[in-house]
């Protein structure tokens, strides 16, 4: 499974490339407005760090203005991958995409169906919301697991990438079910290497360490 960090915060992207876990990154507008930057530079500033795929999110929702945003995306770095909605103009705008040679996400992704979609058209990758979809008491790893067996079915070459990820244990069950790839924010990236008794064996290694030194 690949990693992707959901974040438009530069400190915390250097933190996990220098740990080797870094595949990519997602944004959104929202979290791009967060880092108070100017966009396009700040959208470079990630492709440079990360040397790998770099969502970022059109904010039109008519078809010729997303494709037009979609091209100026496009423009900034070649690590660039378009957001589109999961919409009717989002699936007009990505076949044009797709037509220009312009790698997409569709993002948005609440049942199969879309997901099916979507790769029938061309994305680079289908992006499953699945802790909004746990946050109205629906079993969002049962969906995961219904694209996945869509896309093996018919080869599609469309990764599924696990969006809305809520806690260690949603990577640990995408990962389980086959997800290409999770995009995680940083306070949950943050946890994925925690356990107590991680904590506590270490520390109780060093202790004996300290008394066989003694």
């Amino acid at each position: 499974m690949k990693f992707f960090i959901d974040t438009a915060n530069l400190d915390e992207i250097r933190k996990f490339k220098a740990m080797g876990l870094l595949d990519g990154v997602t944004t959104n507008p929202s979290l791009v407005a967060k880092e108070g930057k100017e966009f396009r530079p700040l959208i470079a500033e990630i492709c440079e760090i990360v040397q790998g795929p770099v969502s970022a999110e059109v904010v039109a929702t008519e078809a010729d203005q997303m494709v037009a945003e979609a091209k100026e995306l496009a423009s900034i770095s070649k690590h660039v991958v378009v957001k589109l909605p999961t919409i009717r103009e989002g699936i007009k705008a990505l076949a044009r995409c797709v037509e220009a040679g312009i790698k997409v996400n569709m993002t948005l992704i609440f049942q199969p169906v879309q997901a099916l979609i979507v790769a029938k058209v061309g994305a680079a990758y289908a992006s499953p919301f699945l802790g909004r979809l746990d946050d109205i008491s629906q079993d969002s790893m049962d969906m995961l697991a219904e694209i996945r067996e869509i896309y093996d079915n018919y080869h599609f070459s469309t990764q599924i990438l696990a969006a809305s990820l809520r806690h260690p244990l949603h990577v640990a069950q995408a990962a389980r079910i086959g997800a290409d790839v999770a995009t995680i924010p940083p306070a949950v990236f943050d946890k994925l290497l925690d356990h107590p008794l991680t904590a506590i064996g270490l520390e109780k290694f060093l202790a004996d360490w300290k008394k066989g030194k003694g």
